[in-house]
This record gives structure tokens, sequence and C-alpha cells, in this order.
């Protein structure tokens, strides 16, 4: 079992979709994971008062646990520290006023492992010391094969009673008054990893809705009835039981739609690009736009449907400079660039820009200065990266309003079509010198 101490800039860092404290689809980006954290719909992450505990220094002391999948690193444990650091480098969205952040440095030491050592160490420090919600702890341990499948889960598995309704997921509940004993009080029991009762759909729903209500009403609690989860129910309930005591046992109904797990998360989340506000202020000060012209330079390009979009691109941004407009007009921008990318690959009659971006990426990246292709670099622009940042300008309005990734997209885009388009390159380079 390895373990190891490496430097990983936090711009290669990839938060973790699968993370318990809130899953969502495998296929979500980073910044669906941070829109999902800054939302905080049930407090799980809570990322304000994070920023505000770490005080003025990200502490070196407090590694992120990481692990190689297909050559990236993935962010096991620590993301929410993670997610304030890709904030303060400016590399997700999410329209902050960031107050009490710590100063975060561009590579951070991480604890590089492999998965099991990764999945035991969460399951220790935030699964056993009860951070997590029980419902969160079953999850885990299920999915990771970490122990056996806990009958607290099953119940949620079989009916959705406890992912829809969340006063359930306590650890008292799970322990006292949905354990095997009080089940059967109920009319309710688990058969080899089923769940069975002798109700109909409409009675198991009331009682189950009976017991949310006298926990909610605080007639069962730690203190109050402990335990007792028959006893305190209303007379209604308790005859429906008792008539039922004679029925056989059959496989219970679905109470609920709502289902625990990413694939209920990713409906919520996967492709919502809209970052989420958090309330608080910078305390250092905000970095002026770069002074690097749009396109990196002026570009001599072919007469034909580029060179003329180009230009009016050109104007477009003198606009936007000229008018003093908001970030926001860098939506615009982006889906210009992308229509611009797809007039120069027209000539594959294909809306794809990747086959493009692919031919002409690198030896384009070659034709920039030191200080073009740090902007690349720190607004995370890359051979691989290109396409989507691409795709994200014509879908994702809110993504899309980085302006320095923007202007960062049109210095390689500049570079690219200097290549494919430029006045000077022959014909073998791109079959498309009119398009």
């Amino acid at each position: 079992m390895n373990q190891e101490i490496k430097y990983i800039k936090i711009q290669d860092l990839v938060l973790w979709t699968e993370n318990p404290r809130d899953p969502i689809s495998p296929d979500a980006s980073d910044q669906d994971v941070v829109n999902r954290a800054l939302l905080n719909s049930d407090g799980t992450w809570d990322i304000e008062k994070l920023a505000k505990n770490m005080g003025e220094f990200y502490d070196f002391s407090e590694l992120p646990t990481v692990v190689y999948e297909g050559g990236k690193p993935i962010v096991y444990d620590g993301n929410r520290r993670i997610i304030l650091g890709k904030i303060y480098h400016g590399l997700v969205e999410s329209n902050v006023k960031i107050d009490f952040l710590p100063e975060f440095p561009f590579e951070i030491p991480c604890n590089v492992c492999d998965k099991i050592i990764a999945l035991k160490s969460i399951l220790r420090k935030h699964g056993d010391s009860g951070s997590w919600k029980p419902l969160e702890r079953d999850y885990f341990i299920d999915k990771y094969d970490l122990g056996d499948k806990s009958d607290f889960l099953i119940i949620d598995e079989a009916t959705g009673i406890i992912s829809e309704n969340q006063i359930l997921n306590q650890g008292f509940v799970r322990k006292e008054i949905l354990n095997p004993s009080n089940l059967t009080k109920l009319g309710i029991k688990i058969e080899a990893g089923t769940l069975v009762s002798q109700h109909s759909k409409s009675e198991l729903r009331a009682i189950f809705e009976d017991i949310i209500n006298q926990i909610r009403n605080k007639k069962i609690t730690t203190r109050n009835s402990r335990g007792k989860s028959f006893e305190v129910l209303s007379q209604k309930t308790k005859d429906i039981i008792e008539n039922n005591r004679d029925k056989d046992f059959s496989l219970a109904p679905r109470l609920s739609n709502v289902e625990h797990g990413p694939e209920s998360a990713s409906r919520i989340c996967k492709n919502d690009d809209s970052p989420v506000s958090l309330h608080v202020t910078r305390k250092t000060k905000r970095i002026n736009e770069p002074d690097i012209p749009f396109f990196g330079k002026e570009l001599y390009l072919k007469k034909g449907n580029v060179n003329n979009l180009y230009r009016d691109i050109l104007d477009l941004h003198r606009f936007y400079k000229s008018q003093k407009l908001t970030k926001s007009f860098s939506s615009i921008l982006r889906m210009a660039l992308r229509l611009l990318c797809e007039t120069a690959n027209s000539s594959r009659k294909s809306s794809d820009v990747k086959p493009y971006v692919m031919q002409y990426f690198d030896e384009a990246k070659k034709q920039l200065d030191q200080n073009q292709k740090t902007l690349l670099a720190s607004q995370n622009v890359t051979k691989d990266s290109l396409t989507q940042l691409l795709q994200t300008g014509a879908h994702g309005y809110r993504s899309s309003q980085n302006y320095e990734q923007t202007l960062a997209i049109s210095i390689i885009l500049g570079a690219m079509l200097t290549i494919s388009h430029g006045k000077e390159v022959g014909e073998e380079k791109f079959d498309a010198e009119e398009v």
C-alpha cells in the first residue's frame, strides 16, 4: 500500500463526482461540482463557513487525498478546499465576492495513494467520525464494497422514503427506530436483503408518514420514547398494522421517485451551468483584464468567410471594450469564436471542431510568446480542453462568462487560423482557403 506526497497544480486537480457528501453524474465537470457545492441545498457543503474557518492562508498540513485515474489526479478527499482554490485562481465560475478566502498557492502538496487506501481513509475520517449522515455512509460502504449493505440502505433503495424525507436520515432513526425489532412490530422486515411488508402501498406510506410526524413533533427523540416507534403511532396507524398481522409478507412497494446516489443527483446537476453566488468579499484586489490583444495580434487571413467573420468579431470585441460592458458579454464572444472555428473547419462538412483543433493546436502554440502561453495555462486552455470550452460557449451561458479564458481561446485560435487560413499558408496545409 503506497502513499506519496506530491505537489500538484490546483488547475490539474479534478473534483470527485462520486463524493458521498453529494454525489453527481460521473460525466459532470468541475463547474458542475462547484455549482452543486455553492448551492448547498441541504447544508452538506457549507463552503462559506469553511472559507472563514481556514483563515488567511492555505494550511499545508491538511493534505487532499488524490488518486490517479486515467492519468488524471482525482481529489477523493479535500474537495471543498480545492473548490476554494479553484475559485481563488479563477479556474471555475462562481459570481462570488470572496471574503475570508485563504491565499492559495498554484501548487499544493497532496497525499497520492491507491484507491483502496483513499476509500478506507475517507471512511475513517468522515463515515466513522459522524460527519456524514448515516445514509451517505451506508451508501459509500456498499458502493465500494467496504462492508455489508445495511438495513437502512435496503429500506431506502426499496422505498425511497429516507432520501425523500431527510428527517429520517439521522443516526438515532437508523439505530433505534428502523432497526429489525421495530420493523417487525410495524409489519415490515428484511429477508435475504429484500424489504417485504404486510401492507399495501398506501398503508405503508401512511405508517412512514406517521413516524415522520412523530419525529418532527419531537414525540420520538433520543430522550422521548426512545426506540418506541410502534408505541407512539396514532391509533389509526396502529389499527392498520394490527389488521394486517395475519397477512403474508410481499415485496415492499416503492413510495418515492427520489433516489440516493449519482443517478438522482445528475438530474439536478449535470449541465446546470448556472454559477451560484457565495456572499463574501475578496480580501485581495481583483486582477485587471490582461493587456493582450484579442486573437493575440492582428491576423492577415485569406479573403473569404473566415476573414470576414474574424473582422466582425474584432468589431464586436472593440464594442465590448469601448462600452465597458459586463463580463457577461464574454458569452457572446465565446459563441462567436466557436462559429469562427466551425467556419474554418467547414471544408470537412462537419460542425465538430475537434479535428481542426487536433490538427493545428500544437503547431499554433509554438507561435505564442511566453505571456500568451502563461495565460493559456492559467485558464486551462489545452489541446484536450479547447473543444469542450468552445462547446461550453455555445451551450453554457453562465460558465462562458470568464473573459480571461475567452481571451486565451481567441489567442490560440488566432494562431491556428494563421496556419490554416493565413495569406502565406499554402493549399497543402488546409483545403479551405476561400471558405
